[in-house]
């Protein structure tokens, strides 16, 4: 039985391989698409390649970073929803139904106030399951617009270059002013949504680690503190079940962060080589890192003891271990 199993995946590889032209990144597939089996490819060539694993052939192309993309992650309230950071320093939200990016983050525009998950969440379901050119607002939630006196002067060239249907708009991300944004100083190296899917997380080269509101598209200020990312390549960060923990790779250690007030929550040390990537089980509440030294390492939180355990360990076992205990240096 394991003869035919290993077959059959080789056999699986060489029905799906993708030649790509330059170095692949990253690569991210959506957990929750239901209308298509597509895999997200940052290369080194600037373009952001999807590839269908159902045809075993490229769709289309992302075209917009003006580097290479390192970092890729899909909305984990949209299935059409991609987001990408590359060595531009930019990051760029992606509807990949159609042409071009929507929305270029920019570090310097902010806000500090922590939006309501309950209301924002619902509204974006509500939004996801409606179809493309419906509209799933209410009368309410419409803004009003501004009535303004009516002018004595007639432009006929204004009017009808706006009611003219063939004219086509620019999307917002691809304006000229917002098109040269970026969101670190340096490459974007990792890019993780929250639990909930309304918060995005990003780390770059410049030792930054920025909490962003996926609805706004604001940097939300939050400052983790004493993070070291020196790495020339794709990162991968991880968040908690309930989005209260934030594991972010530094140096030779994984950092653990307060998700809302940047401090740190403890200092993981184990490996020998800078930490690349991790990931977070919820099922069994473990902690996933791999490094540079070849090592991947399992963490688990520690477990309780009780007044009741400590009296069935009797005191000859107690030495026993003491005298046992590893003693290797930090």
């Amino acid at each position: 039985m394991d003869d035919v199993y290993l077959g059959s995946l080789e056999i699986l590889q060489v029905e799906l391989q993708f030649e790509m032209p330059e170095k692949v990144h990253a690569i991210a597939m959506s957990s929750i698409a239901a209308t298509h089996m597509l895999v997200a490819a940052g290369t080194e060539d600037v373009r952001i390649r999807l590839c269908d694993l159902a045809s075993g052939a490229c769709t289309h192309t992302l075209s917009g970073h003006r580097d290479g993309v390192w970092a890729l992650q899909w909305s984990a309230t949209s299935e059409w929803v991609l987001y990408s950071g590359g060595c531009d320093g930019a990051i760029r939200f992606w509807d990949i139904r159609r042409a071009g990016c929507f929305q270029v983050l920019d570090q310097n525009r902010s806000q500090i106030e922590r939006r309501s998950n309950v209301t924002s969440s619902t509204q974006r379901q509500e939004l996801a399951s409606a179809p493309v050119g419906s509209s799933s607002t209410s009368e309410m939630q419409r803004p009003v617009a501004k009535r303004t006196k009516p002018s004595t002067v007639s432009k006929p060239s204004k009017i009808a270059k706006i009611k003219d249907p063939g004219v086509r708009r620019s999307h917002p991300g691809m304006t000229l002013a917002n098109d040269r944004s970026t969101a670190h100083h340096g490459s974007v190296t990792a890019l993780q949504t929250s639990d909930d899917g309304l918060n995005l997380f990003s780390a770059g080269t410049d030792s930054r680690v920025r909490l962003w509101d996926i609805e706004s598209g604001r940097n939300t200020l939050v400052n983790y503190e004493a993070t070291k990312i020196r790495t020339h390549q794709g990162t991968q960060l991880a968040v908690s079940m309930d989005s209260s923990l934030l594991f972010v790779p530094s140096a030779h250690s994984l950092q653990t962060y307060d998700v809302w007030s940047g401090r740190m929550h403890s200092k993981l040390v184990g490996h020998y080589g800078n930490v690349n990537c991790c990931a977070f089980l919820a099922e069994d509440q473990e902690l996933y890192t791999g490094s540079s030294d070849r090592q991947i390492l399992v963490w688990s939180p520690p477990k309780s003891v009780t007044v009741e355990d400590q009296e069935e360990v009797p005191k000859a076992g107690v030495a026993a271990v003491c005298e046992d205990e590893d003693a290797w240096s930090d």
